[in-house]
């Protein structure tokens, strides 16, 4: 089984980059034993249509807009998304959802679930986590996990924790020597 997790969002309006920073966090995080591809799919939109075609399954990492307690995490198949008119409510979560039906009528599309967290703020242009989202984002993660086990994707967690905080830093301050999501080492 191929498997794609894609970070949807656009870091730089604060909770609208959690997607992306979890993505991120189970690269850096996790080994797979099985054939899985992790997407910074930003606001890619449809250039990611490769995936639901060529993929088995796909976990879109997103916020989603619903009417709920800010933090709520909710995972929902695709046939889910296509009928709740409210997820419309980005740019990005237009073309995921358009995707989504383009794909729904072609021969072959894989298996997608979406994670979706509930943001507090993706108005405020701010590369970086409300403390909201910082508290419900491990949770957040955990549900991408369980969704992966329901689909017998077998995996490992490294030894050494990639903290959170130095991957919002990585995408904070691209030149700096967190470039790549990894401290450069220096040495002369």
């Amino acid at each position: 089984m191929r498997v794609a997790i894609v970070g949807a969002g656009t870091i730089i309006f604060k909770d609208e980059g959690v997607g992306v920073y979890a993505q991120k966090y189970i690269d850096n995080n996790y080994e797979f034993e099985s054939d899985v591809t992790l997407v910074d799919g930003g606001v890619l939109g449809f250039q990611l249509m490769t995936y639901y075609q060529d993929y088995d399954k796909v976990l879109i990492l997103d916020t989603i807009t619903m009417e709920d307690e800010v933090g709520s995490i909710y995972n929902l198949p695709a046939n889910e998304m296509l009928g709740l008119g409210s997820y419309k409510q980005t740019a990005h979560e237009v073309e995921i959802v358009e995707m989504l039906e383009i794909c729904s009528v072609l021969e072959k599309m894989a298996e997608v679930n979406i994670i979706g967290i509930i943001p507090e703020d993706i108005i405020s242009v701010h590369i970086g986590l409300s403390d909201k989202m910082k508290e419900k984002f491990f949770q957040f993660v955990d549900a991408a996990m369980a969704e992966l086990d329901r689909a017998g994707i077998k995996y490992k967690r490294k030894d050494e924790e990639y903290p959170l905080e130095d991957i919002i830093l990585s995408y904070s301050n691209p030149q700096s020597e967190y470039k790549n999501g990894h401290q450069a080492n220096y040495q002369l």
